[in-house]
């Protein structure tokens, strides 16, 4: 909120340099707000595909899961206003990676009902296979 006063400050005193600077830095803001949100639902999808991998089933509660933050992931990313996306295909196989070892963790827990520690799933999974599910499900 303090943005938006130094902003309106900054426009009343003419001083422009001042106020595109802090335009940038709050769109900045903005889409680091989005890959945030992106990341959560990354960590949720990946979380769903590595117990799907590793127990070589899918329930109807995973899928509906999968779905849910394909499309979440989806419709975060999409701008509205002017077409394209934030995350480019780059971005998102960043956010697939910082996310996978989170997702990793989690599966460790439910998967199996928790029979297997995290290094002993990964030896059951085919972590670039994953990714690369992960990403042709998403738009870009």
């Amino acid at each position: 909120m303090e943005e938006l006063i130094q902003l309106r400050e900054s426009i009343e005193k003419h001083d422009f340099v001042t106020a595109l600077q802090i335009v940038d830095e709050l769109d900045e803001m903005s889409v680091e707000a989005k890959f945030n949100k992106i990341f959560s639902y990354m960590v949720v999808l990946l979380l769903h595909l590595i117990k799907e991998e590793a127990e070589k089933r899918l329930t109807k509660s995973w899928k509906l899961s999968i779905n849910n933050s394909v499309k979440q992931i989806n419709r975060t990313n999409r701008r509205r206003k002017f077409g394209g996306y934030y995350a480019k295909k780059a971005d998102l196989i960043e956010i697939i990676d910082d996310a996978f070892e989170l997702a990793l963790e989690g599966a460790a827990i439910e998967a199996f009902g928790g029979a297997y520690d995290q290094p002993e799933l990964l030896n059951l999974i085919d972590v670039n296979g994953i990714k690369n599910k992960a990403i042709s499900l998403l738009d870009y």
